[in-house]
């Protein structure tokens, strides 16, 4: 298995490819994570080895050709913000069993952004392997080590300078590149791949259909709406531009007199802070922590405080915990009760970080069930009266009911959770849920977490490509967005939750909307196979119908 964050066994080779082995109950589909040789352009920043390779996740049908190009079709996705290649697994496995079921052999490619070669999962992939969630924190913290390797610590300053140039222009040619290298005849792209995105890869799949990667709009051979015979939109839009989550930073299509400050603004951004990140919830070594939360349920979901009792007390954390686990903002501030003093299975904790009934912000949230029959209070923080109005802020928060436990430090009340098939019938639960909004299983939401090679969760999101997005008048831009017509060249499938980011239409004739009941953010790429009522997971379901006939 390929290690990301370290250079390729035998690092000559241009592509390497190898098997990953899920617990999936989706038993008819094969994974493999592929890495291509495409280095960074000449003159690029000091960077390691690792970072001139292209990964991407792949699955296809068991019983259909083991040669990409003899696949009826392949559906390549960008990822959202703070996504990795791992968090289409669930939708990925769904989509490629649905199409089989119906005849036909599709693929499901899911690109890591470059950047996530600094990354460095050797902690919880030996947790995971040896069932000893220590062995994760031991790494990370400890200094142990594991196969000859020890922990370098979360990368910052000069490890991290050469992303102040992962923008949109790179980001698109890695992808335009990954396709190249790997499907060398463009008809057959035209032919058989679909190009789409989850949340912030819709608007950068929207670039990707207008660009033009050689700069010359008379050779065609080479725009973007040119590799892909459709676009699909995980709660997103395939459309260029800003998307909602980072509305109110200075933007779009202004004239090239008043763009030019910005610019030059951002440019010191990137160049100051290369990898988004905030103090707390957001960071390298919180997004990290997410995967943990994973491993523990993985390896014992009713195990009691496996996390939370092996992570050190660092303000970082401490403060993420804080934020993500409060029941209300002086639980929060003073710290009392703590909630390192919570009795809760593992799987009740990773429900209590990604949940919708406990989650603040939308673009974390999955319906993975609910807390069992334990007390309970409405969650009040960090939620706040007159927040949703707020910009950017605003717009991230989920509309859900929020609960938070109401007992702290008693053994003998311990919160367990129950799955999104398993709801019991009390009027507690019913204050919050039904079965018809619990669409994903926690069991494989922390699979997704815990086992692909390329993660779910992603360390170090380029600043860069956040900035230019709201830069449409960029000498990159303006240079190569050449096919303003490019979305509306090809057929379009929007699929988006009721419960997801609140985004407004495409505006292209092509798009074919379906909204999803019940469905949050993450819902669109975790949701469980069989659903509550009995019938197969929506958003697969379409996309292979999608995928067969792209019309």
């Amino acid at each position: 298995m390929l290690l990301v964050g370290s250079v390729p066994a035998a690092a000559q080779q241009t592509r390497t490819e190898d098997s990953v082995v899920s617990s999936s109950p989706v038993t008819d589909v094969a994974a493999s994570v592929v890495s291509v040789f495409a280095p960074l352009p000449a003159g690029s920043l000091p960077h390691p080895a690792a970072c001139d390779y292209l990964s991407y996740l792949r699955w296809r049908s068991m019983d259909g050709p083991t040669d990409s190009a003899a696949a009826d079709r392949i559906l390549v996705a960008q990822p959202g913000i703070f996504e990795g290649a791992g968090a289409f697994d669930s939708v990925a496995r769904n989509t490629v069993s649905s199409a089989a079921a119906r005849g036909a052999h599709i693929e499901f490619w899911a690109l890591d952004r470059r950047s996530n070669c600094l990354e460095d999962h050797t902690g919880t992939q030996e947790a995971l392997a040896r069932s000893d969630l220590k062995l994760a924190t031991d790494y990370y913290y400890g200094g142990a080590e594991v196969g000859g390797r020890t922990f370098a610590g979360f990368a910052d300053g000069d490890a991290t300078a050469w992303l102040s140039d992962q923008g949109i222009e790179q980001t698109l040619r890695d992808e335009y590149d990954v396709l190249r290298l790997e499907l060398p005849d463009q008809q057959m792209r035209r032919e058989k791949v679909l190009c789409g995105g989850h949340s912030l890869g819709g608007f950068i799949t929207g670039y990707f259909a207008e660009w033009d990667f050689d700069g010359n709009p008379d050779t065609l051979d080479d725009a973007g709406y040119n590799q892909c015979g459709g676009y699909f939109a995980l709660d997103t839009v395939v459309k260029a531009g800003t998307p909602p989550l980072i509305e109110g930073i200075p933007d779009p299509d202004l004239p090239v007199a008043v763009a030019d400050p910005v610019a030059g603004l951002a440019g010191q951004l990137d160049t100051t802070l290369p990898v988004l990140r905030l103090p707390a919830v957001i960071n390298p070594e919180t997004t990290n922590l997410l995967a943990m939360a994973g491993v523990a349920a993985e390896i014992n979901p009713d195990g009691v405080n496996d996390l939370v009792d092996v992570l050190p007390n660092n303000l970082n954390i401490d403060a993420t915990l804080r934020v993500l686990l409060s029941k209300d903002a002086l639980m929060a501030a003073s710290g009392q009760p703590s909630v390192r003093t919570l009795y809760a299975t593992n799987d009740a904790v990773l429900g209590a970080l990604l949940d919708d009934n406990s989650q603040p912000f939308g673009f974390l949230q999955s319906s993975v069930g609910f807390i069992g029959a334990q007390p309970l209070v409405d969650k009040a923080f960090p939620t706040l009266p007159g927040m949703e109005k707020l910009p950017v802020i605003g717009s991230a928060l989920g509309d859900a009911r929020k609960a938070a436990p109401a007992v702290y430090g008693d053994p003998g009340v311990v919160y367990t959770w129950n799955d999104y098939d398993q709801l019991d019938n009390s009027e507690q639960t019913a204050r919050y849920t039904d079965p018809s909004s619990e669409v994903t299983s926690i069991a494989q939401l922390a699979r997704s977490l815990a086992e692909p090679p390329l993660d779910f969760t992603e360390w170090y999101f380029p600043t860069k490509l956040t900035v230019d997005l709201t830069q449409s008048s960029s000498t990159a831009i303006r240079e190569h967005r050449l096919h303003r017509d490019g979305v509306d060249r090809n057929p379009i499938l929007t699929l988006q939750g009721t419960g997801g980011i609140k985004l407004p239409p495409s505006g292209h004739a092509g798009d074919h909307p379906i909204i999803v009941q019940g469905y949050n953010h993450l819902d669109v790429l975790t949701a469980a196979q069989r659903q509550n009522n009995g019938r197969p997971e929506v958003v697969s379901t379409e996309l292979a119908r999608f995928a067969i006939d792209p019309r």
